[in-house]
């Protein structure tokens, strides 16, 4: 389902000077019809009660949604946001939080996706789901 000229290298890259980069967001899979990130929770991504920041979470759902809905578009075509939300199941303090992205409908000009997001033993931390809108690239 994804172009065939996309790898784990070419999505980094594709994240450089971000807000993913910002909180350590990395690409770790892509498979036929899913993308893999992790994030740290660390001092960038907790809130103050020493926690998972719950927006964080939606920071790394909205980056494998994005990024998932790019990897299937022609390069004169760009994915934006229109709606994402996002239940918070468990909290983290430290380690590393995963996320996994699978579609849900990719159409000519709209796209859904859902995002799940694991801790590091595989427990859910939160459930997104992501409407994209397909535009074309200006300029």
């Amino acid at each position: 389902m994804f172009r065939k000229d996309i790898d784990v290298n070419w999505l980094n890259r594709l994240g450089k000077n971000s807000a993913g980069e910002h909180l350590g967001i990395e690409f770790t899979e892509i498979g036929a019809d899913y993308i893999i990130a992790r994030m740290p929770v660390d001092h960038r991504t907790r809130q103050p009660f020493g926690i998972l920041h719950g927006g964080a979470s939606v920071l790394l759902a909205e980056t494998l949604g994005s990024v998932a809905a790019a990897c299937t578009l022609p390069e004169d075509k760009i994915p934006v946001g229109l709606e994402i939300n996002a239940n918070h199941l468990r909290s983290v303090k430290e380690g590393f939080v995963f996320g996994k992205v699978t579609p849900i409908h990719v159409g000519r000009t709209t796209q859904v996706w859902d995002i799940r997001i694991t801790n590091e033993a595989g427990q859910p931390v939160c459930i997104s789901r992501i409407t994209i809108a397909v535009l074309d690239k200006k300029g």
